[in-house]
């Protein structure tokens, strides 16, 4: 297993979508035999995100672990579901001998600053039309990394992917898939439903794209049927995180112009050099 999908395989998300580790299942990854001992490294590593001006309990939080003991009785040992940058801030501070704690601070030094690029990135994009465009190339570029974990789980054929991208379609629709999704926003059959939607819809979208390729990869789920229930699955449940908050369901977003048609207008026009007399 590579270092990438070590961490990754152990990676959760709670009900409002943010991923977070066990220290629990961290903890035995690194190679700790004693809980005790990496108790110690935490306390480091909230000390660093003290230090560093960042709220440890935003990045800590401790929760209930409840574990059997035995004739059906159960015992709370405790647990705490650790940020991305709280597990930066772990293997920053753990033994450098281990080579599992190598790969560890490769991995979320790596993952860690790619996150930071894309939060700046999109923060710093004013209008609805730029965010628009920048979300909809992210869109694009996550299909395909969906579609390839979608292939490892054996939806192989050009249909078979068709019948797989509406399940998630699906989900997040509440039953409805592209084609219907297609009539409701008054698109034509050609139009593409990715290219009509706003940054909240689009956001919505690829966070169900990215969620499934996750999970699919995570769980190594085989067989076309178990892929379209996880994509479906996936979808229903950013539609109850969407609704939890408060949010517009996306099939009653507004249809936006098209991706392409905006994509053109921002791209600078040629300027005609002048004809020599």
């Amino acid at each position: 297993m590579n270092k990438d999908s070590l961490f990754e395989s152990i990676k959760h998300y709670n009900e409002i979508g943010q991923e977070y580790w066990s220290a629990r299942e961290l903890y035995s990854v690194l190679d700790y035999l004693k809980w005790d001992k990496f108790l110690n490294v935490l306390k480091k590593a909230e000390t660093s995100c003290e230090n560093s001006g960042q709220n440890p309990e935003d990045h800590f939080p401790r929760v209930e672990k409840l574990v059997k003991i035995g004739s059906g009785a159960t015992r709370n040992i405790g647990d705490i579901q650790l940020s991305r940058y709280a597990c930066y801030l772990i293997v920053q501070n753990a033994d450098p001998s281990k080579e599992v704690i190598a790969l560890g601070q490769t991995y979320f030094t790596v993952q860690t600053r790619k996150q930071e690029i894309i939060e700046n990135e999109f923060e710093k994009l004013d209008s609805e039309e730029d965010k628009r465009l920048y979300l909809r190339k992210e869109m694009a570029e996550h299909n395909k990394q969906l579609a390839d974990a979608a292939k490892k789980a054996g939806v192989i054929k050009p249909w078979e992917y068709a019948v797989f991208q509406n399940h998630g379609y699906m989900g997040l629709y509440n039953g409805i898939g592209a084609k219907e999704i297609q009539k409701k926003k008054g698109l034509m059959k050609s139009e593409s439903i990715l290219d009509h939607m706003g940054s909240t819809e689009l956001a919505a979208n690829l966070f169900r794209a990215t969620q499934t390729e996750e999970k699919l990869r995570r769980e190594n789920i085989k067989g076309k049927t178990a892929a379209n229930k996880t994509h479906y699955e996936v979808g229903k449940k950013v539609r109850q995180t969407i609704q939890e908050l408060g949010g517009e369901m996306p099939e009653n977003l507004p249809t936006e112009k098209s991706i392409k048609q905006l994509d053109k207008e921002k791209k600078p026009k040629k300027i005609e050099g002048k004809k020599k007399k």
